[in-house]
């Protein structure tokens, strides 16, 4: 494989510093708890008041809380079993693991610029470019012409592309719908706290969202490019739904409005992002692997 050595020691180093940043995240609580203010916007928030994140909003901390407790049980020991297989040659593991960076990118960059400044930062931006640097090396180690070839036949892309899309135009309107009202009305979005931007919203419309579209369109015409945006998106997309949905229990548990069709969606997607990545795990011909 290409790259081994600096995707590997990269990876050693997101293993470490997300265990020691997730695990203080989880436990961490110190701090004088809760309190309220008015943001320059007018709207009264209160924030978390103890740990790590005691200076985010309610919401916004007990979502990085949740996140924290996904990225320990499943984030990290899926990056550590990526790694193995993929040291072992098999394209199941370099497929999950180029997922599994996608998952530490997306999180790590949103800690980074949505996080109200905190002991951390600075290890979130180091895992922030590790994870960047990791998963660019590993897209640039795949073998994209002859990757279709080591898909079986009867994978069903018309259904693996339809749900890619139908998801991602889902989740690009639910965000767009609560951006655009408020610019209609010449508000801000309620979610914005007292934060300067939208940054979930604008990492899933500004990249998530079209790779994904992107992705089912290709692996649709199966397109060798289309098989593999198509299976990181889906690995991507398994790990950070499951992370969602986390969060949305953490929020009810800290009693954070959360919209019932957000209760129902997100948890529904991370079962159908789950079955595809089993379609696709269940598709791969390891045998015929030839390049990695």
């Amino acid at each position: 494989m290409k790259f081994q050595k600096s995707i590997s020691l990269l990876s050693v180093v997101i293993i470490v510093l997300s265990l020691v940043a997730s695990t203080y995240g989880v436990f961490s609580d110190q701090g004088k708890g809760k309190q309220e203010f008015i943001t320059l916007h007018g709207q009264t928030v209160q924030t978390y008041g103890k740990g790590l994140y005691e200076n985010d909003s309610v919401s916004v901390a007990s979502q990085a809380i949740a996140q924290d407790i996904v990225t320990l049980v499943a984030g990290i020991p899926l990056l550590i079993v990526a790694i193995y297989l993929t040291r072992k040659g098999l394209l199941k593991g370099k497929l999950l693991l180029a997922g599994t960076l996608g998952y530490f990118l997306y999180t790590y960059t949103s800690y980074t610029f949505l996080s109200i400044f905190n002991s951390f930062f600075l290890i979130d931006v180091i895992l922030m470019s590790a994870s960047f640097f990791a998963f660019t090396l590993t897209m640039m180690s795949f073998d994209i012409e002859n990757i279709a070839s080591h898909f079986n036949e009867n994978l069903p892309v018309k259904f693996l592309g339809s749900m890619l899309i139908f998801i991602a135009v889902a989740i690009g309107f639910m965000w767009v719908g609560r951006i655009v009202l408020p610019l209609q009305n010449g508000t801000v979005p309620v979610e914005l706290e007292q934060y300067t931007t939208l940054v979930i919203q604008a990492l899933d419309l500004g990249f998530v969202v079209p790779v994904a579209i992107l992705s089912g369109v290709l692996v649709i015409k199966r397109k060798p490019i289309g098989y593999l945006l198509a299976s990181i998106i889906v690995v991507k997309a398994g790990t950070m739904l499951a992370a969602i949905t986390a969060m949305e229990v953490n929020m009810i548990y800290e009693g954070v409005k959360v919209s019932l069709i957000e209760i129902i969606v997100f948890p529904l997607f991370n079962m159908v992002m789950i079955y595809c990545l089993i379609l696709i795990m269940k598709n791969i011909k390891e045998s015929n692997l030839r390049s990695l």
